[in-house]
């Protein structure tokens, strides 16, 4: 049986002051065990964003907590919270957010430079991960000479350069064309095996979100 990886308890998360509070998410509990892959699914403003953000320890939640590995990160500060997620969380977004005077092989690299790996450590983990996202031939290339869809393989890959238990997405898909989402999301879920890593997905694509182990709706 596997081991739950992330553990959310009773969150509740609400914006705007007291009497004209709009409450995102109220009363949420659920847990995530090692390899599984969710999905969040809901209309637009359902809170799936935010959720995400709770669960990188991007935002407090007002009540509840959110738990990685036994650590209880909505507790932590914002030292700890970025220290820790260096180590144990993975994001990608809509857009890529490479750095476009670095190569695909520098964006790989650069958040295991920032946990403290030397650079040839840092360097023969981005090749390798280079490798498994296909992309070797391209490592030398800068973010405006990729693909769309090269764009996101590598944000895959540096967002596994610390080899996070968790990885986060927040509609990767959102800039892709089909035949450029069922490539991602066969890459995705390789990656997601060979590492074990967690998986939550914020998604309104019925191609990602098919593919994954259990969705979660917000309404």
């Amino acid at each position: 049986m596997s081991n739950p990886i992330l553990e959310v308890k009773n969150i509740t998360k609400s914006f705007g002051n007291n009497d004209e509070s709009n409450i995102v998410l109220d009363n949420l509990s659920m847990q995530v065990n090692t390899g599984e892959s969710l999905g969040l699914v809901g209309a637009s403003g359902s809170g799936k964003s935010t959720l995400l953000h709770i669960l990188g320890g991007l935002e407090k939640p007002n009540s509840g907590t959110v738990s990685i590995k036994g650590e209880i990160i909505s507790k932590l500060n914002p030292d700890e919270s970025s220290l820790f997620r260096s180590k144990e969380i993975g994001f990608v977004y809509q857009f890529h957010h490479l750095l476009p005077d670095l190569t695909a092989i520098e964006n790989v690299a650069l958040p295991a430079l920032l946990s403290g790996k030397t650079e040839e450590e840092a360097l023969h983990i981005s090749n390798f991960l280079l490798k498994q996202v296909n992309l070797s031939e391209k490592e030398d290339n800068t973010p405006n000479e990729l693909s769309g869809g090269e764009r996101q393989r590598i944000a895959i890959a540096r967002a596994m350069a610390n080899e996070p238990s968790c990885l986060f997405m927040d509609e990767p898909t959102g800039n892709l064309d089909s035949k450029n989402v069922e490539n991602f999301m066969d890459l995705l879920m390789e990656m997601v095996r060979t590492h074990e890593t967690v998986l939550i997905v914020a998604t309104h694509d019925n191609n990602v979100s098919s593919r994954l182990d259990r969705l979660l709706s917000l309404e």
